[in-house]
């Protein structure tokens, strides 16, 4: 895919402040620090247009971002740890989930997870949810350039045995490992 555009639209904490569904949009999920800045970053060749941290929950709102000036990432907080609040985690819990189950320009989830962990409950429950919504989801795992060769595939398994999805794709936002091939996976999605 070659990029030519890529703009950040807007943060939304509530449904109202969603942009107009007239493009579609994938959206990109996964716990709290598993690289989904990075990815979608390295998607889309730009170093900072997605803000990155170390610290866990740093996405607090939907990130929408204009690409090609035809369809939309959308970043969504992520899951699990974070150091908030429960009542800030459950209002994260309720946007995403609306935004997930109504927006009906959204073609399929990017679930990413980290490739040097298997994958654990929250992971699974998200999984089994987007699967009893009809939502056609991507696993990705991410940072792969911190593993082997060999322990890439090891690990491949372990992410295909804890979420049973159509194969995995090992990803590095550093090497670009993947990207290609997440690239021609996300293709169907945008037509």
């Amino acid at each position: 895919m070659k990029i030519v555009s890529a703009q950040f639209l807007t943060s939304a904490a509530a449904v109202r402040q969603f942009p107009p569904p007239y493009v579609p949009e994938i959206a990109f999920l996964g716990k709290s620090n598993v690289g989904k800045s990075s990815l979608i970053n390295a998607l889309l060749q730009r170093k900072n247009l997605v803000k990155t941290s170390s610290t866990p929950g740093k996405t607090r709102l939907l990130n929408f971002f204009l690409v090609n000036e035809r369809f939309r990432f959308v970043d969504l907080p992520g899951y699990g740890f974070a150091k908030v609040s429960q009542t800030e985690r459950a209002s994260w819990r309720r946007l995403c989930e609306s935004y997930l189950s109504r927006r009906e320009n959204l073609r399929g989830v990017v679930m990413i997870v980290d490739i040097r962990h298997a994958p654990g409950p929250l992971d699974q429950e998200m999984r089994a949810w987007l699967e009893a919504m009809g939502i056609a989801t991507l696993v990705v795992a991410s940072k792969a350039d911190k593993l082997t060769r060999s322990q890439v595939q090891a690990q491949l398994a372990a992410v295909a045995e804890g979420l049973p999805a159509e194969a995995p794709l090992a990803f590095s936002a550093k090497t670009h490992l993947g990207r290609d091939e997440l690239w021609a996976r996300l293709a169907p999605w945008l037509k």
